[in-house]
């Protein structure tokens, strides 16, 4: 599994990077970051310890469901559910739909941050 490049910069810079590109006044390297954070402490917030082990645990475990992941990781559902959203909105999580139940799959356990 390959590391996600993260970037922190500040909001006017990520919004003036983008309309570069949009522009096509600056196109991107392959290496640039994909996902952007506007700090250390948001970036943190979202990569804290507790939310790393649990991406280490859905690629260990290969989950099944959000609730069968509760169980492993003695989380409540509700919880574990806003957590694995906000996560799966960065692109850090993929929350497959199957069936009646949506299984969630780490797309990364490695970050390489640019600051």
């Amino acid at each position: 599994m390959k590391a996600i490049v993260i970037g922190i910069m500040p909001q006017e810079n990520i919004r003036a990077r983008m309309l570069s590109i949009a522009r096509g006044e600056c196109k991107p390297k392959p290496s640039d970051p994909k996902i952007w954070f506007t700090s250390m402490r948001s970036l943190a917030e979202v990569l804290s310890d507790e939310n790393r082990s649990l991406l280490k645990v859905i690629q260990a475990t290969k989950p099944q469901s959000i609730s069968s992941l509760a169980e492993l990781t003695g989380r409540k559902t509700s919880n574990l559910s806003r957590t694995l959203k906000t996560m799966s909105n960065y692109g850090f999580v993929e929350m497959k739909r199957e069936k009646n139940q949506v299984r969630p799959v780490a797309m990364a356990t490695e970050f390489r941050i640019l600051a």
